[in-house]
């Protein structure tokens, strides 16, 4: 069967072999056109960049983990354009299917992964998570994702989007294989499971699942989520525009118009209104950390199902808007979070996850609730 090429860039059986055994002996990974794969160009979703690349010497740290634990490269997988879209909807190459809600997007930026792992050609999808990328698809699909404590796994050999916000995760259709992962990429950490569990959105039946005390909470920026996903907005364009500005000068409507106007949002970002924005997010970061002290972890929406494959752009935005409200928390803070499926939605809606967000460095004791250990 030949590769489907909303999903892949390229495929091979595999594209690149295991470098060592381990524990990742056999299993296929679907990697994310932002990542370095020895001998191929990074083409970041966009047939302009991918045409000026240069294929890569060695592989991203990430990538060379994981072949070195025994994991194939099964191929390189689509991105929305640069990484800076949420739902999966490339103009270029169309947009994945997604088998557990056809006529629904995938989500995005690591739609290409996401759909792989959907669809059964492959067991991982390594991707990144500026804003949502790995949860959002998680959730979209039905699947398993983790977005770990920024900085936990290396981002070199990867395409940046915005710096201070970018971080590896991945994807999996079992929480199992999302630890096995875990084991390879993530640094020593704590393994202690909270005492009890603090929800937004309505998600208290869902956190019951995991045999814990549960409680409602109440936060300014869920309550009223605009000042919050503004000041992320501002630093993520920001720094977006120092990243590739310069390239989207020189090569006029080679992105798409939603994604260019993102980008040049940025480009009106001063230094003063930056600053005044990182100082927003880490006192609000500061408060939701004191909220969870030394015991408590944060459930809420992962953000809920894909939109309808054919939408308009106002309709986009807005589910872009309300998705954004429950990933934009764990992406402003540097936070570790876990996207599972849900437990208690109809068995005839469309999938979405709820998400499970730890203090900084608990990522392994995240992945170990995720599978109910």
């Amino acid at each position: 069967m030949s590769a489907d090429p909303t999903v892949w860039r390229v495929k091979g059986m595999p594209l690149a072999p295991a470098t060592g055994h381990g524990p990742l002996d056999g299993l296929r990974i679907a990697v994310k056109d932002l990542f370095a794969v020895t001998g191929f160009a990074v083409g970041g979703g966009n047939p302009a960049w991918l045409a000026e690349a240069l294929p890569a010497h060695e592989d991203a740290p990430a990538v060379a983990r994981l072949r070195a634990a025994g994991a194939v490269v099964q191929g390189i997988a689509h991105t929305d354009e640069l990484a800076y879209s949420l739902s999966g909807t490339n103009v270029h190459y169309g947009t994945p299917p997604n088998p557990a809600a056809p006529d629904r997007v995938t989500g995005g930026s690591s739609s290409g992964p996401a759909s792989a792992v959907a669809t059964g050609h492959a067991d991982v999808g390594l991707g990144t998570d500026t804003g949502g990328s790995i949860r959002v698809p998680a959730s979209c699909c039905g699947l398993f994702g983790l977005r770990p404590t920024h900085g936990a796994v290396p981002t070199e050999g990867v395409l940046p989007l915005a710096p201070s916000f970018d971080t590896v995760g991945w994807i999996t259709a079992d929480a199992g294989t999302l630890a096995r992962v875990g084991d390879v990429l993530l640094p020593d950490g704590p393994d202690r499971l909270p005492r009890r569990l603090v929800c937004l959105g309505g998600t208290e039946g869902e956190a019951g699942r995991y045999g814990l005390p549960v409680s409602a909470v109440t936060l300014s920026t869920w309550d009223d989520p605009d000042p919050l996903l503004l000041a992320f907005r501002q630093v993520q364009a920001a720094e977006a525009w120092r990243a590739h500005g310069k390239w989207i000068e020189a090569h006029p409507r080679a992105l798409a118009a939603d994604v260019e106007g993102r980008f040049r949002f940025g480009a009106g970002v001063d230094a003063a209104t930056e600053d005044g924005a990182r100082a927003r997010l880490a006192a609000w970061r500061g408060e939701l950390l004191d909220l969870l002290g030394d015991d408590a972890w944060l459930v809420l929406p992962a953000g809920g199902p894909g939109h309808p494959r054919e939408l308009s752009l106002a309709d986009k935005d807005a589910w872009r808007r309300e998705t954004l409200r429950c990933a934009v928390p764990a992406s402003a803070y540097g936070l570790p979070s876990v996207s599972v499926p849900s437990v208690t939605r109809a068995a005839a809606s469309p999938p979405a996850g709820i998400a499970v967000v730890a203090p900084p460095g608990q990522d392994r004791a995240l992945l170990r609730l995720a599978g109910g250990r």
